[in-house]
């Protein structure tokens, strides 16, 4: 059976809903206090947001009519699993004048795509692709 899709009744999740709160490693919101910081039992990776965190804000946003930040969500959740360097290398290629060619666009939301089951992150370099002169 599907779950239901998050709504606006549902935000803030961390208070309507703290048990779908966890890190990447695990860990449930509850579990991250000050105690468990200074007992060196909570780690960055613990801090971080998630893929899943960012596709729940995506179904409040789509549920208020919200369709350009939930876009810009659902694809911020695929750029979670990239290197951080793999990021500033696609915001870099962004930046106007910075691409070497429409071709460069393309071969990288075509490698986004294969390599790294980002489709949406790759239709919207295809979009800046077809704008390229």
């Amino acid at each position: 059976m599907a779950k239901t899709p998050l709504t606006a009744n549902d935000y803030p999740i961390a208070e309507t809903q703290p048990d779908e709160v966890i890190g990447n490693r695990g860990k449930p919101l509850s579990s991250l206090s000050m105690e468990a910081v200074l007992d060196g039992d909570v780690s960055m990776e613990d801090l971080r947001i998630t893929p899943h965190a960012l596709t729940q804000q995506a179904e409040i946003a789509t549920s208020v009519g919200r369709s350009a930040l939930a876009s810009n969500l659902k694809r911020a959740a695929e750029m979670t699993r990239l290197p951080q360097s793999e990021v500033m290398a696609i915001y870099e290629l962004l930046r106007p004048g910075r691409a070497v060619s429409k071709d460069s666009l393309l071969d990288e939301a075509q490698r986004l795509r294969n390599e790294q089951d980002a489709p949406l992150l790759a239709d919207f370099i295809e979009e800046a692709a077809r704008f390229y002169e």
